[in-house]
């Protein structure tokens, strides 16, 4: 992690947005799609692509996700799961 720990967490959260923008098709122009949006309560994931998601985020940033992390932290929105990422890389978490 750099310095700012922030600017980290804002660029992972932009590259999570794109990704499941891509991925699961949620429009550029979707009002309803932000950092704060509950993903699965909004229909955005599924317990599919949530794995998938885990995937592309293991691979991504070379952390490892573990079923009792899913059970710990909250990762149902984009800056949920980017801070999760930013601190799991730090060894925070």
């Amino acid at each position: 992690m750099t310095t700012d720990g922030t600017r980290d967490a804002a660029a992972v959260r932009q590259e999570i947005d794109g990704f499941i923008r891509t991925k699961f098709n949620v429009e550029a122009d979707d009002p309803n799609f932000g950092n704060d949006v509950h993903l699965f309560d909004h229909g955005y994931l599924d317990s599919f692509s949530a794995q998938e998601l885990i995937e592309h985020l293991e691979a991504t940033y070379a952390i490892a996700i573990r079923n009792d992390d899913l059970i710990k932290y909250p990762l149902n929105t984009l800056n949920e799961i980017s801070s999760f990422v930013v601190d799991r890389r730090a060894g925070a978490r």
